[in-house]
């Protein structure tokens, strides 16, 4: 099998395909044929060494994955040769096969495509726990997303309106904010042409946002923030701009308003069993048709390097995946 592999920290353009042997599953574990692989912007920063998760080298990158299963171990009794599954792992994702534990895999359900299957492990997993855990936006409540047309920015607004809130989506073009508008904001802000501030106080009558969902961090952070309502939740997600950004402490104190943290990897490691019932929510809303990944581009597992060096320049919209068997 064919797999992408990073042997020394560096830009996406350092990595290389490799030829590997075929993988065995030990007791308890599953060798899966992977169909597609889901990009993140944290594939970006793992490679440069910049990220919280630090793998030893050489490894694959890669966290999300759905295939067909090619080999059980003893003990799996739950999936067969030929089931359809996806999961998501530490890493590995960007190559042509992948083993894991049975108990990291879910079944694809049924009429659910491969590159959806890649697509909504952590771009959703991360904005179910943001916005409904940790946030716990009701209906009623108004909404702000930042970076609005990435990956758990589109994510963030479907799951936002399927929780009954009105959603407000800021994004740096027009063409970016029609892809919001696409998947259910009611409110669209260029924060390229417009005054932050202003742009949100028009919209919110003054009052301001009663959650402000941020993935993108540097310059936008405290404009959004002085700007949230009383006893608001402001969400912090990543800082896709680069820059972590310094808040003045008194804001939250005025505002009456909490600083949130959410790290998705980690609550699903800690916290297995209410990743699973969030998961399992998501897949009632996919078929009921409240959330769809917006998948913008396909890639050949060779081109990897060149979808990381979309996803660094903020290219994308929605979700990218790569295509292992092409």
């Amino acid at each position: 099998m064919k797999a992408i592999v990073c042997k020394a920290w560096g830009l996406p353009e350092t990595l290389v395909i490799e030829e590997q042997a075929d993988l065995v599953p030990a007791a308890g574990e599953i060798v899966i044929d992977i169909m597609a692989a889901g990009v993140n912007f944290p594939d970006v920063l793992i490679i440069q060494n910049k990220y919280q998760f630090k793998p030893e080298l050489p490894f694959t990158p890669g966290n999300e994955l759905a295939g067909t299963v090619h080999a059980v171990g003893t003990g799996v009794t739950q999936y067969k040769v030929g089931d359809k599954v996806f999961a998501f792992v530490p890493q590995g994702a960007f190559a042509q096969q992948v083993k894991v534990t049975a108990d990291a895999v879910l079944p694809m359900a049924a009429g659910m495509d491969f590159d959806t299957a890649a697509a909504i492990t952590l771009t959703y997993g991360t904005s179910h726990h943001a916005v409904v855990d940790r946030a716990q936006l009701k209906a009623g409540e108004t909404m702000l997303v930042l970076g609005a047309a990435g990956g758990v920015g589109l994510a963030a607004i479907e799951i936002g309106k399927a929780l009954g809130a009105r959603v407000i989506a800021a994004a740096s073009t027009a063409e970016k904010l029609a892809i919001c508008k696409e998947h259910g904001a009611d409110v669209l802000i260029n924060y390229s042409t417009e005054d932050l501030r202003e742009a949100i106080k028009a919209a919110t009558h003054g009052k301001g946002p009663d959650v402000v969902y941020d993935p993108v961090g540097g310059s936008y952070t405290e404009p959004a923030f002085r700007s949230i309502a009383w006893r608001g939740r402001y969400l912090v997600i990543g800082f896709a701009n680069g820059e972590i950004p310094k808040l003045p402490l008194n804001l939250p104190l005025l505002k009456g308003a909490s600083l949130v943290g959410v790290f998705w990897g980690d609550f699903a490691r800690r916290e297995p069993a209410h990743n699973l019932a969030a998961m399992q929510e998501l897949m009632r809303w996919l078929a009921e048709g409240k959330i769809k990944p917006h998948i913008s581009a396909r890639y050949a597992l060779a081109d990897t390097p060149q979808a990381l060096i979309d996803m660094a320049s903020r290219k994308v919209t929605g979700k990218i995946v790569i295509l292992p068997r092409q």
